[in-house]
C-alpha cells in the first residue's frame, strides 16, 4: 500500500541534521500537523523569519507583518481562541465531507489517517510550539491581488522551517475569531489576518509530497496541449483523488 502524504513514516530524503537543497526543500515541504513538545530556539526562529521577510511583494512595499505566539500571556489567550475555532471548524468539515463514512470506516485508509491527524492537530492546538499570524496592512483596499504580497512570505517561512528540520502548516481557520484575536493582540482594525501558520518539530518525518502528474498541470503553447519537456524525476509518486 502506498503511503498517504499525512503518514509520519513517509521517507525523508534529508533528515533534520542534514542540509536540504533548495529543490529538495521545494519537493519535500509538506503540511506538518503533528508536532513534538520541543520549543523552537530563538536562533532558528530568527533564521526562519528572516527568510520570510525576504519574500517578494508588489512594488517592494512589504505590507505583511507576523505576530509570533509562543508562551506569553497574550499568546496563550490567542492560542486558546484559535484552538476553539479550529476544533469547531474541523468538526463542521469532518461532518460535511464525510470523513467517518465510506473509506473513512477503514482505519488504515488515507481518509481515516487524515481525519486522525486533523483531530489530533486541533485537539492539541494550544500546545503548538509556535503560531505565527500572517497579517496584511492594506494600502489600496482588498482587491484579489493583495494576497500576492503576503502568501509568498508564508511559503518562505515554511521552506525555511523545512530547511532547519522543523515543519508547519498554513490555515485560514482563524477567521471566525479574527476580531477577538485583534483585541487580545492589539492588532489595528484595518489590518487583515491573512493566515495562521503553526510551526514545530515534526513528530514524524518530512517526505516527498504527492501531487497530480505534472503533465496534467503544465501545458505547452495552448490549453491542455501536452508539454513533452515536462518530465518528472524517476520514482515520482502521485496523489489520488480527494478523500471520499
Amino acid at each position: 500500500m502506498t503511503r498517504d502524504a499525512t503518514d509520519p513514516g513517509a521517507t525523508d530524503p534529508a533528515g533534520p541534521d542534514q542540509l536540504v537543497t533548495l529543490l529538495d526543500g521545494l519537493c519535500t515541504t509538506r503540511s506538518i500537523r503533528r508536532f513534538t513538545d520541543d520549543p523552537i530556539p530563538d536562533d532558528a526562529l530568527a533564521t526562519m523569519f528572516f527568510a520570510a521577510t525576504r519574500a517578494p511583494t508588489g512594488s517592494n512595499r512589504q505590507p505583511f507583518r507576523f505576530v509570533v505566539l509562543r508562551e506569553g500571556p497574550a499568546a496563550r489567550a490567542a492560542k486558546a481562541l484559535l484552538g476553539e475555532s479550529f476544533r469547531a471548524l474541523w468538526a463542521d468539515k469532518r461532518a460535511a465531507d464525510g470523513y467517518d463514512v465510506g473509506s473513512g470506516a477503514d482505519d488504515d485508509s488515507p481518509k481515516a489517517r487524515t481525519a486522525r491527524t486533523m483531530q489530533r492537530f486541533v485537539d492539541r492546538f494550544e500546545q503548538t510550539p509556535v503560531v505565527a499570524l500572517a497579517c496584511l496592512v492594506p494600502w489600496r483596499g482588498l482587491d484579489p491581488t493583495v494576497g500576492a504580497s503576503v502568501y509568498p512570505a508564508c511559503q518562505n517561512l515554511l521552506l525555511a522551517a523545512r530547511g532547519l528540520g522543523y515543519g508547519g502548516v498554513l490555515t485560514l481557520w482563524h477567521a471566525v475569531v479574527e476580531d477577538d484575536l485583534k483585541r487580545v493582540l492589539a492588532i489595528p482594525d484595518e489590518v487583515v489576518l491573512a493566515a495562521t501558520v503553526a510551526l514545530g518539530r515534526p513528530e514524524g518525518r518530512h517526505g516527498p509530497v504527492r501531487r497530480r502528474p505534472v503533465q496534467e498541470l503544465v501545458f505547452d503553447d495552448r490549453w491542455e496541449r501536452p508539454a513533452p519537456w515536462a518530465v518528472e524525476p524517476d520514482g515520482t509518486r502521485h496523489t489520488g483523488r480527494p478523500p471520499r
